[in-house]
């Protein structure tokens, strides 16, 4: 049984052969105790006085031999267990290489069917399995070290014995090189694959708000008066904040596109999707001018539909004071009359500025353009009409004022 030569043709049969070696070595160590004292009952009859039933020394060689025979027998124990362990050793190598193979092919097959996702939420899925994979992968790779250097120390001992250790080692390396190319490859393909779908989710989000801006700066509600135009103007100014904010957004397009995949950004649709917002910002670049344009007009309108009311209650009181105005014939009336026009005058030349102004912002509507020309040239025309008639009326009654003085002076001078 010691000096068999049959270490096992694969693992289990060799841990089969271990466990019947360690029952054989435990029938040994027993037979070695009984061994012993059998031995030294023996060399009591070496050692009688007087009668010797044997020979001392054919007992003194018999114990001798039976000793050796049981050394020897621990020998080829020990040799044999040594020689058990070292094919263990082997058959356990390559085990584990077999599972490193199985295990290569197994992510091999898995590689080969993954596709890189057909939006940005299974993009993300499968990244994060990619990632979870390259863990496994370390842990992996970290195996197959520990089990090669064991096929290294195989070697060392240049032991006898199944052969194609070196051949299984540079097998299974050049296989694990191979799947890490692919495993670094599909990596790369789902990174362009995120970046893609990234970009393309982010081109529609500007798309959106794009569109969603663009109804709002082509509204055509430009307030009712002063104060619901300035609020609308503000929040238009707002917008336009905003709108050149993205400015920078619409601009790094082209380089975020330059920076896709080949496959990626030379695709027509994707293309076409830059030039889409590209325009589409420019449109509401436009529109939003447009609009601020308008809004301002209008809010012109308002203020100078809101000063010329205020010229005309002016305009109002005067004229029916000047109608009502009787001029005195007493001369202590007459001057405080006349230092009431000279008040009116210093009014006139107030009133007359911002009329003057009124038709400076009427001429710039006009010329602009603007829809409500006809209206604003009407509100003019009845403005200034009213105010020439009031400088009539001063003019009038400043004549008759002229003439009752000269009267009360002849006759003061009589």
């Amino acid at each position: 049984l010691l000096v068999s030569k049959d270490l096992g043709k694969h693992l289990l049969e060799v841990e089969d052969l271990l466990q019947k070696h360690s029952l054989l070595e435990a029938d040994i160590s027993a037979q070695t105790e009984r061994v012993q004292a059998l031995n030294a009952a023996a060399l009591k009859f070496s050692e009688l006085e007087g009668y010797q039933p044997c020979d001392p020394q054919i007992i003194c060689n018999r114990v001798n031999h039976v000793q050796t025979c049981l050394e020897e027998l621990g020998e080829l124990a020990g040799k044999r267990r040594k020689e058990l362990e070292d094919s263990r050793q082997l058959w356990t190598f390559f085990q584990e290489m077999e599972e490193a193979e199985g295990w290569i092919r197994e992510k091999e097959k898995i590689l080969a069917a993954k596709t890189c996702g057909r939006d940005l939420s299974s993009v993300l899925t499968l990244t994060n399995k990619h990632k979870s994979m390259l863990g496994e992968l370390g842990n992996r790779r970290a195996l197959l070290h520990q089990t090669v250097k064991k096929g290294e120390q195989i070697l060392a001992k240049k032991r006898s014995g199944p052969g194609g250790i070196q051949e299984k080692m540079r097998e299974v390396r050049l296989r694990w090189k191979k799947l890490e190319e692919v495993t670094g490859l599909h990596q790369q393909r789902l990174q362009e694959a995120l970046n893609f779908f990234q970009f393309s989710a982010e081109t529609d989000d500007l798309v959106a708000w794009l569109q969603d801006t663009y109804r709002i700066v082509s509204s055509d509600d430009f307030g009712h008066d002063d104060y619901s135009t300035q609020t609308l103007l503000r929040k238009h100014r707002a917008v336009v904040e905003e709108v050149e904010k993205h400015r920078t957004a619409v601009l790094a397009l082209r380089k975020q596109l330059a920076l896709l995949a080949p496959e990626h950004r030379q695709g027509v649709d994707v293309q076409i999707r830059v030039v889409e917002v590209e325009q589409l910002y420019g449109e509401v670049v436009e529109v939003a001018v447009l609009r601020q344009q308008w809004l301002q007009d209008a809010l012109a309108v308002y203020r100078m539909f809101s000063e010329v009311h205020a010229c005309e209650v002016w305009v109002d009181e005067k004229e029916q004071w000047l109608e009502k105005m009787e001029v005195p014939e007493e001369l202590d009336e007459v001057e405080v009359v006349q230092h009431r026009f000279e008040s009116l005058d210093q009014e006139m030349n107030s009133v007359m500025g911002r009329i003057l102004d009124v038709n400076q912002v009427v001429q710039q509507l006009v010329d602009g353009g603007h829809p409500s020309s006809e209206e604003v040239r009407s509100c003019q025309d009845h403005l200034n009409s009213r105010w020439n008639r009031v400088v009539e009326l001063v003019e009038r009654k400043k004549g008759q004022l002229s003439s009752v003085l000269k009267i009360q002076n002849y006759l003061l001078e009589c």
